[in-house]
């Protein structure tokens, strides 16, 4: 194979790791989206008591033993978990990859407030003496933590970081794995997001005191994007990391490709602390087509961002009708209403939901939709029940955070 310097700027997914709260790998989850199958459930967080959330079952003791898992992070577990699913996913031979040439870039939409929680709600029984507040407590709270428990885990020693980017986080580790192979600075790369965010209570009280916060008799029907009657958002935890090669050496190995990213952008409303921007928005999409050097009438299935919020719902599908119009050719769905918000994992794992549909032809749907928002009318929006669409060649994936970050990924059939 003659290799061109092209293919070296080419960057494709080869391996898929992941952990919701409606399935543990891609196959489950996928299956879960398709039969329309929440992952929402009761639960119960100290000072706020009973809500609704997204929690995740995978096995932490498959790659890690009890000491392990003690000692380190609950967002470290869920990275660790999906980083060795994405690896055998890939089918890396993983003894013979040189350590010093992977990198690992995880996005994060905070870190450390669970560990500060438990420490402080620890040390309360004791009148507040720090000495009993823990040794491990600062490397569990560094910024670097969740992809450094990665790197320790399976001896990596190539670069690693996390990407502190609210709720487009995930988008952003996948841009920056992305952009590091482009650099020649790794040769493989784990990227994507992950979240502990149902273990903080300060999340749930803050969206509460927001009156944001989703509550519903039946928590499966509690994350509600676009429809009229929703209350809020549903915070989930959860992670989705992906095998990042250069095209040449994907192609070598003979691996099997998910797609290509083909386009990105990161941009900055500039405008709120919390409120969207829709004309932010759109530019950003604008820019992630423009790179990736294609239309708005040649994507095939747009993945939205939308938290079931009234102003983030509304204020996100004028800004897909700036970009993409009235035509229906071009399919619209939600995956937050079936695992809540994931946060810092959100973007990674609502793309893994669709990537799929490259090979199936199917648009999941937006569930839990019995009264459309007028003002979230779009013509190709998919809802209730899954779609079959001719072919899927292309998806656009938004994900959207606050302090009016802005993330975009345009992902093609290889």
């Amino acid at each position: 194979m003659i290799r061109s310097a092209q293919d070296d700027q080419r960057i494709v997914i080869t391996g898929v790791g992941l952990t919701a709260p409606n399935g543990d790998n891609l196959a489950d989850y996928r299956a879960a989206l398709l039969a329309g199958r929440s992952g929402v459930g009761k639960y119960h967080i100290r000072y706020v008591g009973d809500t609704l959330a997204g929690q995740c079952h995978f096995d932490e003791l498959k790659y890690q033993k009890r000491k392990e898992v003690r000692r380190g992070t609950r967002a470290g577990s869920v990275g660790i978990y999906c980083a060795h699913e994405a690896v055998a996913d890939a089918g890396l031979d993983w003894p013979q990859i040189d350590p010093t040439r992977v990198g690992v870039y995880i996005g994060v939409t905070e870190h450390g407030n669970v560990e500060t929680e438990n420490e402080i709600n620890e040390i309360k029984a004791f009148d507040y003496d720090t000495k009993v507040w823990s040794h491990h407590h600062n490397p569990r709270t560094v910024a670097n933590n969740p992809a450094g428990e990665i790197t320790l885990n399976l001896g990596i020693t190539g670069p690693h970081y996390t990407i502190g980017a609210a709720c487009a986080a995930g988008n952003a580790g996948l841009i920056q794995g992305a952009q590091m192979l482009r650099l020649q600075e790794c040769d493989v790369a784990i990227a994507g997001g992950v979240s502990e965010s149902i273990r903080t209570f300060g999340i749930f009280a803050g969206f509460a005191s927001q009156g944001a916060l989703a509550a519903n008799a039946d928590p499966a029907r509690a994350s509600r994007p676009f429809d009229r009657d929703r209350n809020g958002i549903v915070v989930s935890e959860g992670g989705c990391l992906y095998t990042l090669e250069r095209y040449a050496d994907a192609a070598r190995r003979g691996a099997r490709i998910y797609g290509e990213l083909a386009g990105y952008a990161i941009t900055s409303d500039a405008s709120d602390f919390v409120l969207p921007n829709p004309e932010q928005q759109a530019r950003c999409m604008h820019l992630a087509l423009a790179r990736a050097e294609m239309r708005a009438d040649q994507i095939d299935l747009v993945s939205t961002h939308a938290t079931a919020t009234e102003s983030g719902d509304i204020q996100e599908c004028a800004a897909v009708r700036r970009v993409f119009g009235a035509s229906p050719e071009t399919l619209i769905n939600n995956t937050k209403s079936f695992i809540g918000h994931a946060m810092g994992a959100a973007g990674s794992l609502e793309l893994a939901g669709n990537l799929p549909a490259f090979e199936d032809g199917v648009c999941h749907p937006t569930i839990n939709v019995d009264n459309l928002d007028p003002q979230c009318e779009l013509a190709g929006l998919v809802l209730n029940e899954a779609r079959e669409n001719k072919s899927v060649d292309t998806i656009l994936n938004n994900s959207f955070g606050m302090l009016g970050i802005n993330s975009v990924v345009v992902i093609k059939k290889v």
